[in-house]
């Protein structure tokens, strides 16, 4: 893994290098989208792959995997901001929020991976899989769990200068690798499933501190009826999702370029089982 969250882009266009500075906060960037999916593909491969012995495979894996498959194409959905710059992040870090025991009061944590633009299916699978055993082992706390109860643990008056400090060193690239490993705050996706809840989607905003550009929430299952052009009616397997996401990193053309292909390998998820033909770098 590279020492460095990401390189400056130099060479975008003027208008995406003025925009964080006339919308200097994330939050106040943020633009919403939400669609809904047909996952009969999805369900077919979920079982094939269930039957192979891959326990616990779900609608989170293909959705992480599709994309990292996106960002394989299009790299530009993967920067950030920072100091008010564009930044090319160096490599991929997925954020998930998950709970130690599906009970009320369970305590909350989150999993970091670092998949690469290679991955397939398979490989996001094993590496979500090893997380979540590493956290088991970890017990009932993690890093970032630790790091979390150590600046708790702080006076109020203390802790808010703390948090002031962690925010000015971001700003100016001055945090620690190891900080924004551990943070997060800091990544390319924090992607959350509601539909293990039975919930619909959310549309989750994006946090001041760090730089995560996208969040994305799942929904449940639902199976929707439809009337087709000879007048039958027709049940359909669905899923809806939304993502908020920072309209600052790139502009509107290449975003919805980058949704509409998600969209189209989430759909046809076969597509996720082999590696990319090619990788694109992102622009200077």
């Amino acid at each position: 893994m590279r020492k460095k969250e990401g390189r400056r882009i130099k060479s975008d266009i003027p208008m995406n290098a003025v925009a964080p500075f006339i919308m200097p906060n994330r939050t106040g960037a943020a633009n919403t989208f939400s669609t809904s999916i047909n996952i009969a593909k999805c369900e077919e491969l979920l079982r094939q792959k269930k039957s192979e012995g891959m326990k616990g495979i779900g609608m989170i894996h293909i959705f992480m995997a599709a994309y990292v498959r996106v960002l394989a194409e299009l790299p530009g959905i993967n920067r950030f901001i920072r100091g008010q710059r564009v930044y090319a992040r160096n490599n991929i870090e997925i954020c998930m929020a998950i709970k130690k025991e599906l009970k009320l009061n369970a305590p909350e944590t989150v999993l970091k991976i670092t998949p690469t633009p290679h991955d397939t299916l398979d490989t996001i699978y094993q590496l979500l899989h090893d997380a979540i055993l590493l956290n088991k082992e970890e017990g009932d706390q993690n890093s970032m769990d630790t790091a979390a109860r150590i600046l708790v643990s702080f006076p109020g008056v203390f802790l808010k200068f703390v948090v002031w400090l962690l925010k000015s060193l971001d700003y100016f690239g001055l945090l620690p690798r190891f900080l924004t490993k551990l943070s997060p705050f800091h990544g390319s996706l924090f992607i959350t499933n509601m539909g293990s809840l039975g919930m619909p989607p959310i549309f989750h905003h994006l946090y001041d501190f760090g730089n995560l550009p996208i969040f994305l929430a799942m929904g449940a299952k639902r199976t929707e009826c439809r009337m087709t052009e000879d007048g039958e009616i027709e049940k359909r397997r669905m899923l809806d999702f939304t993502i908020v996401c920072d309209e600052r990193i790139c502009d509107g053309h290449y975003y919805a370029t980058a949704l509409k292909k998600f969209k189209r390998l989430l759909e046809n998820p076969e597509k996720l089982l082999t590696p990319p033909e090619a990788i694109v770098e992102d622009i200077k």
